[in-house]
């Protein structure tokens, strides 16, 4: 199993993205989020599996010890996977928000303040709005509203 790199006890300022470095990276996020979706949905799968042979009350036999011990082991190796991936994301200053639906928030910079960028992995271009971190989860606004985005149809 692989070790995990300790964090460092330094400060840690955000990135915060503008629209030309964002457009460019659409197809990394799409990669990097799909990735995402995959070993989450891996693990998911891995957990029913467990799940489903403990609900079996029948004494285990020599084949359903070495079967949940596959799915741990398969459990492990996805989490190690999102684990990784998630890791690379945050490396960007891109945040997941919901793995399964394949959402993230990307920090730019709005007049004076924070905003997010929401990206969706099924949408065809990607970004769908943005939104202000005190905004309901929920809240999608336009990108058309943005002043930056001068052509938010490139994506």
């Amino acid at each position: 199993m692989k070790r995990r790199r300790e964090r460092s006890k330094r400060v840690h300022v955000m990135h915060l993205w503008d629209w030309s470095e964002l457009v460019k990276a659409v197809p990394y996020l799409r990669s990097v989020v799909g990735s995402l979706r995959e070993h989450w949905l891996e693990m998911l799968n891995a957990e029913r599996q467990i799940h489903r042979s403990v609900k079996n009350k029948a004494p285990f036999n020599r084949h359903q010890i070495i079967e949940k011990e596959f799915r741990r082991e398969e459990h492990r190796r996805a989490q190690d996977k999102f684990d990784d991936a998630l890791e690379e994301l945050t490396g960007v200053d891109v945040f997941l928000t919901d793995p399964v639906r394949g959402l993230a928030l990307i920090p730019f910079r709005k007049d004076d303040d924070v905003a997010w960028y929401i990206y969706d992995l099924f949408a065809k271009r990607g970004l769908i709005g943005w939104r202000y971190p005190n905004d309901p989860e929920e809240e999608c606004r336009p990108l058309s509203t943005l002043k930056d985005a001068s052509a938010p149809d490139v994506l």
